[in-house]
């Protein structure tokens, strides 16, 4: 049985990716292939020529204008994904078209609709806008993950690995030994996870990004909107500052960690990060710093990840596991993502 949940909306890549050559990713099992048309939009469709399914992406196949020409036997499409014109005869045939997904372009991300497209208006997009605010600065990447996208969204759900698999970039004792506090709105399809530590060491991550020397306060608030969109608020400040009673918070650094959870298949993944912060917005050093040290962090997620997914093929059913305190908002997601499959069954 699959584990990819269908009849919803994944990031395919970032907007950044996509332009006036043809592209193609994997997306849930299934080839697709994108690229803008002079106007500038995105298009996204099957990468596969209905004729003799040569994979649209490779070359010779190009783009004319607004329409793609296959390289094998030369069928080409419009931006619709209807063929346009068939070698050696007048008449198209009906079925001669590729099959068009709903696509989005929004903060940042290019999200496609996979399942029965009808569906795809009533099924909301979830929002990360601090990627494309005026106000912040962006540094973002996606590295590839051997490991089904389950149990990335495990890791991030529980971040007291940080103490143990990030020590010497952002872990520390105190994200391992704070309590949580787990919230599940049912109604909006999120899983809140709250760790707030009131005096914690500063790990190089925030220490050579912010300046801050000495303890600090550090909150991370987890949002997580299955199946695919996690969001870290992090807000790091000296030990002892807190928001003012207004909400506002000028003594406080705010940055957001986002995950776009993308499978690729039923056994890897498009781990797409970014970081998200309002200070130092043009500072060319700290975002080099960030995006180095971020991406460094994902590779020893997917170094573990990519081990375990190995382990977990090889063991027979019915293994153990046993989940404690920490684990409250990661099976909180395990338990909606599974209502998402039955839905969309």
């Amino acid at each position: 049985m699959t584990s990819i949940v269908r009849n919803q909306w994944y990031v395919a890549a970032y907007g950044r990716e996509i332009g006036r050559e043809l592209f193609s990713r994997t997306v849930c099992g299934e080839s697709i292939l994108f690229w803008r048309t002079e106007a500038g939009q995105v298009t996204a469709m099957s990468d596969r020529c209905v004729h003799r399914r040569f994979p649209l992406s490779e070359p010779p196949s190009r783009l004319a204008g607004d329409t793609v020409v296959c390289g094998y036997h030369g069928f080409t499409y419009g931006a619709d994904g209807v063929c346009v014109a068939v070698p050696g005869q007048t008449r198209i045939p009906r079925t001669a078209r590729l099959k068009q997904y709903p696509v989005v372009e929004q903060d940042s991300f290019v999200w496609v609709f996979i399942g029965e497209a009808e569906r795809a208006p009533g099924v909301p997009i979830p929002r990360a806008p601090w990627l494309d605010l005026p106000g912040w600065t962006t540094v973002s990447g996606m590295e590839p993950l051997a490991a089904r996208a389950s149990l990335l969204v495990d890791n991030l759900m529980d971040l007291s690995h940080e103490t143990y698999l990030h020590g010497g970039y952002i872990g520390t004792p105190e994200v391992a030994e704070t309590p949580i506090t787990t919230k599940v709105d049912e109604k909006a399809g999120i899983v809140y996870v709250f760790r707030r530590m009131a005096d914690a060491a500063c790990p190089p991550f925030y220490a050579k990004s912010t300046g801050i020397t000495g303890r600090i306060t550090r909150w991370q608030d987890i949002e997580f909107t299955p199946p695919c969109l996690y969001k870290l608020h992090s807000r790091i400040a000296p030990a002892g500052v807190l928001p003012n009673a207004d909400g506002s918070d000028p003594d406080a650094f705010h940055v957001e960690v986002v995950y776009a959870i993308t499978p690729e298949t039923e056994s890897s993944t498009h781990d797409f990060w970014a970081v998200a912060r309002d200070f130092a917005l043009d500072d060319e050093s700290v975002s080099d710093f960030l995006r180095e040290s971020n991406r460094t962090v994902v590779l020893q997620d997917v170094a573990a990840l990519d081990v375990l997914e190995r382990v977990l093929t090889g063991e027979p059913d019915g293994y153990q596991e046993l989940s404690i305190n920490i684990d409250t908002g990661g099976l909180a997601a395990r338990r909606m993502i599974a209502a998402l499959a039955d839905e969309s069954r």
